[in-house]
């Protein structure tokens, strides 16, 4: 039983940083498709569309952080880890890897459809681009803290 629970532990920090991972994979491939089309025809742009390109990637960071501190839970609790606890973990690993692989995606359209504004009204990049951008980031914060608010509750026994 409890190589059962180490199993459904590692799996929630697993699909954490796999599923937010995906999502900035994604959504970087999206607005990084967009770009390459501005820039064949005006590189000039490419200090104002690199942003808009990268923000999707923050997710990927946030569900790795958020495994790593999982991961710092089934260790702490050695060898006493049992169902309850690594049903507690798994929990705890869904809210980033649910909001960040699909705010990321998101985030990936909504800087895509920025970098097109912006390869026509340059002045609108930071106005638009970024900022309705950075709106659907938020989400991707939230599930970020819930993930590690629920992490940082599950006690772990003290050996006395």
């Amino acid at each position: 039983m409890a190589q059962i629970a180490l199993g459904i532990a590692f799996l929630g920090a697993a699909l954490a940083a796999f599923m937010a991972g995906i999502g900035s994979a994604v959504g970087i491939g999206i607005a990084g498709r967009s770009a390459t089309g501005v820039l064949s025809e005006k590189p000039e742009r490419y200090g104002q569309l690199f942003l808009q390109v990268v923000l999707p990637g923050t997710q990927g960071f946030y569900g790795f952080v958020i495994a790593f501190f999982a991961m710092g839970r089934i260790r702490a609790f050695g060898d006493g880890l049992d169902l309850v606890n690594a049903l507690a973990i798994f929990s705890a690993c869904l809210p980033i890897a649910f909001a960040g692989m699909l705010s990321a995606i998101h985030q990936g359209k909504t800087c895509a459809a920025g970098i097109l504004m912006t390869a026509k009204r340059p002045e609108m990049a930071v106005k638009a681009g970024v900022l309705y951008a950075a709106m659907v980031e938020v989400y991707a914060v939230l599930g970020f803290l819930i993930s590690l608010l629920i992490l940082l509750q599950i006690q772990v026994p003290t050996t006395a």
